[in-house]
């Protein structure tokens, strides 16, 4: 049983964590930010279920796409207009012409008229930035794995030599390996033009160290969970808020352990930076 401070805590933090990820989510959607990679509309949000708004922060700053909308009109550009056997004054207007209803069409792309900023430069995206998207990648495949493995084992009441935490570890790691292969998958092959086998092939060589660095600084704290923050027969549940908001310690914990792997995976070219 968890103490009420901490329940507290879990269900604030939560709570805050769910609203970061309903407005990354809505404004990727509704707002017609759709990510140059695809995949990446499910990393930022899944991030954000366990970095709250530092996942948001990043997300806005680096990770926010222009509407689709602005990009559109603006890619239109000015209609072609011939000035053929008109006097100077004529072709002067129409060149006036033609530069106003460039501005309408750019105006026109957002409500209200306004024109939406363009995305910060990626050339001067610094390379803790790039390296903090890349990171998060990796981690969005194993914190979807961890999260669906959690419920089920809870679900099913499995266990490895009378612990539960042996079951965690073998239902975490699988389903956190194939969610990685497969968001790793539509990360590198678009990118370098791959067919199915031979994207698999590379995702999972790109996603088996890192996605391992990622589980071993998670399983360390789950290990401090069980054995010395709540020994049975105290175990928390994922059924309980303080359950979980340890569990996004130990997935912050698993962030860090995983960014010394995915630099040097990123500088040998076996990973795609984001």
């Amino acid at each position: 049983m968890a103490p009420v401070w901490l329940t507290v805590v879990a269900w604030v933090y939560l709570s805050l964590c769910f609203c970061c990820v309903g407005i990354i989510a809505y404004d990727i959607a509704f707002n017609h930010r759709r990510q140059p990679m695809g995949v990446m509309k499910f990393v930022f949000p899944i991030t954000a279920l366990y970095f709250g708004p530092f996942a948001l922060a990043l997300y806005w700053r680096w990770g926010r796409a222009a509407a689709w909308t602005t990009l559109a009109s603006m890619s239109m550009g000015p209609a072609r207009v011939s000035v053929a056997g008109v006097g100077s004054a004529g072709a002067g207007r129409q060149m006036d012409d033609l530069q106003n209803n460039r501005h309408e069409m750019a105006g026109a792309a957002e409500p209200g008229g306004a024109v939406e900023p363009a995305p910060p430069d990626e050339c001067a995206k610094p390379w803790w930035v790039t390296m903090a998207i890349e990171v998060s990648h990796c981690g969005s495949g194993c914190t979807l794995g961890d999260v669906i493995s959690e419920f089920a084992i809870f679900g099913l009441g499995l266990t490895i030599a009378g612990l539960t935490l042996g079951a965690e570890y073998i239902g975490d790691y699988i389903l956190a390996l194939i969610f990685g292969i497969i968001f790793q998958y539509f990360a590198i092959a678009p990118m370098r033009g791959m067919g199915l086998k031979d994207g698999l092939i590379a995702a999972a060589k790109a996603d088996f160290i890192s996605l391992t660095a990622f589980e071993i600084g998670l399983f360390g704290w789950m290990a401090i969970m069980a054995f010395v923050l709540f020994p049975a027969p105290h175990h928390l549940m994922p059924s309980s808020a303080a359950y979980w908001l340890l569990m996004q310690v130990g997935m912050i914990i698993g962030y860090g352990t995983s960014w010394p792997a995915n630099v040097w995976l990123v500088k040998r070219g076996i990973k795609v930076p984001m």
